[in-house]
């Protein structure tokens, strides 16, 4: 376990923002992560764990107590059950399962980050979430202080959110626990329309996983979603949005509003998302509402390659990006009333 004092954070962020940790310390076995956790706890210091740093908005005045880089190791695979270790680099995971001709998490190839995050947010993309494989999440319950196994119905998990979520200060993520498919080397049936599109196959079809993989990765590169450390555009978190989910009274005082400034034929994404609701398109809202790619003149600014992504250009502070992250949300609210909520999580900051 190697402990530092006032450390840099901005290097294990993927936006490359935000000031030092009074003390950093760095686990690479759960015992050290437990042991870490509970000092904490119990002398009352603030505590922020970081994983892969890809979800995280630091503020540029650090953060005033210990933050807790889990760094564990560990793949174990038994047939189609695989279990990781938090630390674990989640693309390096996806790239591994395919190669061993296993189907569920290949289209979430790319996605930076560490495999304990995953079930945090119900990490997804292209048709695919963890929610749809895992079985099981080991995960320290600082409440009680006990090491707890949580079920999948556990986990509470829906569209970008989990139990983890909704009580932030009470688990710590140790090990993350699949149920694969051994599909004879085949992909899961390919549900995002895009994907099929670049597959050349019908939204069902399964292909090879290794193909499926490949080309979720290079549409990610295609928007700038594959970290590049040469690539500003990659010096992001990703998608930096919600899809906003409306209810029906809202989704139609919405689409008048879309009407209304774009033309009474114009139809808005919209994709069912249960209980009567319509999730729409964050990036379209954005992209509507005046910020299109490449938009900003400072050192924080729209990716050149997706509407979804705010990117720093090298040269940003973490208050340039809320900045621009504020303007985005007041335009696209004037614009259609509609309030967009931010995935990565804020440390010292608010936006």
């Amino acid at each position: 376990m190697q402990e530092l004092h006032d450390a840099p954070l901005a290097p294990l962020t993927t936006f490359r923002l935000g000031g030092p940790a009074a003390r950093l310390v760095t686990a690479t076995t759960d015992a050290e992560v437990v042991a870490t956790v509970r000092a904490a706890d119990e002398s009352g210091t603030p505590l922020l764990i970081i994983g892969g740093g890809s979800n995280l908005v630091i503020g540029d005045r650090g953060f005033d107590g210990t933050a807790l880089r889990i760094a564990t190791t560990g793949f174990d695979l038994d047939g189609t059950r695989l279990e990781l270790a938090a630390g674990e680099n989640w693309s390096d995971a996806v790239a591994r399962t395919v190669e061993a001709g296993l189907a569920g998490i290949e289209c979430l190839a790319g996605i930076p980050g560490s495999a304990g995050a995953t079930p945090i947010q119900n990490v997804g993309a292209y048709g695919q979430e963890v929610c749809d494989t895992i079985t099981e999440v080991v995960a320290y319950d600082r409440t009680t202080g006990e090491t707890v196994t949580l079920s999948a119905a556990d986990c509470a998990f829906r569209y970008r959110n989990s139990t983890f979520k909704d009580q932030p200060d009470r688990y710590v993520v140790l090990r993350v626990r699949f149920a694969l498919e051994d599909a004879g080397g085949l992909s899961a049936p390919i549900k995002y329309p895009e994907t099929a599109r670049a597959l050349g196959v019908g939204a069902g079809d399964r292909v090879p996983a290794a193909t499926a993989r490949e080309t979720v990765l290079r549409l990610r590169a295609g928007k700038g979603m594959v970290l590049d450390p040469a690539d500003h555009d990659t010096w992001s978190a990703g998608s930096f949005f919600h899809n906003p989910i409306l209810t029906d009274e809202a989704y139609a005082a919405f689409l008048t509003r879309v009407q209304d400034r774009l033309g009474p034929d114009t139809a808005p994404p919209a994709y069912p998302a249960g209980d009567g609701r319509t999730k729409t398109s964050a990036a379209w809202l954005i992209d509507k509402a005046g910020f299109t790619k490449g938009y900003g003149t400072g050192p924080a600014r729209i990716s050149t390659k997706h509407t979804l992504a705010l990117t720093n250009r090298g040269e940003a502070t973490t208050e340039d990006l809320l900045s621009l992250a504020r303007e985005v949300v007041a335009g696209v609210h004037a614009a259609f009333g509609v309030t967009l909520v931010n995935e990565p999580v804020t440390v010292g900051v608010s936006i």
